[in-house]
């Protein structure tokens, strides 16, 4: 056989010998992919995912990062933002409670919490007064210092978390760096709420919770609060040093100094049997040295004679007590408050001066546990209130006007609009506060024995309720009132917040006179509450 020529040779070279081979030779080639349809993530998904990564990242960033240590006066504390619904500002007094100012409105809540004191400067603070004058400039600096620092360190805090978080979960640089930026963004415009809605008078109505005998040193006098109007700093010294009181070298809580110029009222309402209450009553008026106790009514619950021996704590309260009828107190337990010393019993309009103030009140008109009667429902309560308020012009036009009304039900309270500045009533088992149509301001107590027996019959005990009255001495004008709430059946703790009159807002006009103007006539009565105890 003839030899191919190596010119063909090399030709041929470069082509498959035979169909195997070539077959070998495809069958080593991947198949092109077959094209599927992905289907993509909707933007509105996107854009919540990433929310979520930089919320949760800024959340995490400012708890592990966004604190900052700054010594307040004498106070080592540790300032910290943290996501909140309402905002304000929470300050830690541990293990004595807590206080609430409702400071500013934002997505942001600071909190300050007392870590410690500087011992040597704190007792110098407790021996030396005279240096409380340059307390308040140096608060207010080192309160500014910190929230200058904060917002620093938490501007770091958010972006680092953001930014770490989006990286782990997106994997890509310029996602991560996106939320970073978007977490920056969102903790500016937190913080240009924050500074818009900022209100530095805050500190005038605060929120205590926490043990109850702390409170009255911690929240402070109310008349020193309202007589001073430079409230930022003054108010915050206040607090500095009230706290600096309860930290010293001798750890006991310093003894509550009233101011003079008032006179503090505590009023209780259906008590309902609660033998807890008295001791509630008593430790109140030991630790806001209370001058008179205001009783709106059903301090019982059938008022039978077996019930009577209920009341006899009632002469080593240490104040003396006003007393009305309720729907559930009897005409027998009213003979018998009246033969108990210390006990002011009203009825009828009669007014009677106690502690400086004078009050007048009427009695329930109906007395619920008698099942043989029909109740008068609200028109026999219109009708006791409409007596009580010809009582009220009556003894205006003697010139011996009445500062305090009381009744039980809120609808014989509200008669009374415009014939006396103050109407105390109870009942409806919750409080409340209002300035009627013609200027008379009705305070509604809730029940100082958690509604009595009824206080199991739900889910939760009902809470105690109670409020501390401060009248101007001079004037008897109410000037604030703190409102008491323990948890229910009387537990340890509690809270405390502050009201002030509208007329003793920083800012406010002159108060108005000791009299409201305008008649009795045609004046509307409050929308009647749900009877609670029928």
């Amino acid at each position: 056989m003839a030899r191919v020529p190596a010119a063909v040779r090399k030709v041929l070279a470069p082509l498959p010998r035979a169909p195997r081979a070539l077959a070998r030779r495809y069958a080593t080639r991947r198949p092109s992919p077959t094209p599927e349809l992905v289907t993509q993530p909707h933007p509105w998904t996107r854009a919540l995912g990433l929310v979520t990564v930089v919320l949760l990242g800024a959340w995490l960033g400012l708890l592990i990062v966004g604190n900052v240590r700054v010594p307040v006066g004498p106070m080592n504390t540790t300032m910290t933002l943290r996501p909140s619904i309402t905002g304000g500002t929470k300050i830690n007094v541990s293990p004595l409670g807590a206080l609430q100012l409702d400071s500013h409105i934002a997505p942001v809540r600071l909190d300050v919490n007392v870590d410690q004191l500087d011992p040597a400067r704190a007792q110098a603070l407790v021996d030396h007064p005279e240096r409380l004058s340059g307390l308040q400039d140096e608060v207010t600096q080192d309160v500014a210092h910190g929230t200058r620092d904060l917002a620093l360190r938490s501007c770091v805090a958010v972006v680092t978390g953001a930014t770490a978080l989006g990286l782990a979960v997106y994997r890509r640089p310029r996602r991560a760096l996106a939320a970073g930026g978007l977490a920056l963004t969102l903790l500016a415009a937190s913080g240009g709420t924050a500074y818009a809605t900022w209100n530095p008078e805050s500190v005038l109505e605060p929120k205590f919770s926490g043990l109850l005998s702390s409170a009255p040193s911690l929240v402070g006098n109310a008349r020193s609060i309202v007589t001073e109007f430079d409230v930022y700093q003054k108010e915050l010294a206040r607090l500095v040093t009230n706290v600096t009181k309860l930290y010293d070298a001798t750890s006991t809580l310093p003894a509550y100094t009233p101011d003079p110029s008032t006179i503090r009222v505590l009023h209780v309402s259906d008590i309902h049997l609660n033998p807890a209450s008295w001791k509630i009553i008593a430790s109140l008026v030991e630790q806001y040295k209370v001058n008179v106790i205001v009783d709106s009514g059903d301090t019982m619950d059938h008022g039978t004679a077996a019930e009577n021996g209920f009341l006899d704590p009632i002469e080593d309260l240490g104040a003396p007590y006003v007393w009305v009828r309720g729907n559930h107190d009897s005409h027998l337990t009213q003979r018998y408050l009246e033969k108990l010393k210390n006990v002011h019993v009203l009825d009828d309009g009669k007014a009677q001066t106690v502690a400086g103030l004078r009050f007048a009140g009427i009695g329930d008109p109906q007395f619920t546990p008698d099942r043989s009667k029909i109740p008068g429902g609200d028109a026999a309560n219109e009708l006791a209130g409409a007596r009580l308020a010809t009582s009220l012009r009556d003894q205006k036009a003697a010139g011996t006007p009445v500062d305090v009304a009381v009744a039980h039900e809120p609808v014989a309270a509200g008669q009374t609009d415009g014939e006396v500045p103050l109407a105390l009533a109870g009942h409806i088992h919750h409080q409340e506060m209002e300035v009627l149509p013609y200027g008379t301001r009705l305070r509604v107590e809730g029940s100082t024995g958690g509604s009595g027996l009824r206080a199991i019959e739900g889910k939760h005990p009902d809470p105690i309720q109670t409020s501390i009255l401060y009248f101007d001495r001079d004037t008897h004008r109410l000037q604030a009132w703190d409102e008491i709430e323990l948890g229910g059946l009387g537990l340890t703790t509690a809270e405390v917040r502050r009201n002030l009159v509208e007329e003793n807002q920083p800012g406010a006009t002159d108060s108005p006179t000791d009299s409201p103007t305008g008649s009795q006539t045609g004046s509307p009565p409050p929308t009647p509450a749900p009877n609670p105890s029928p």
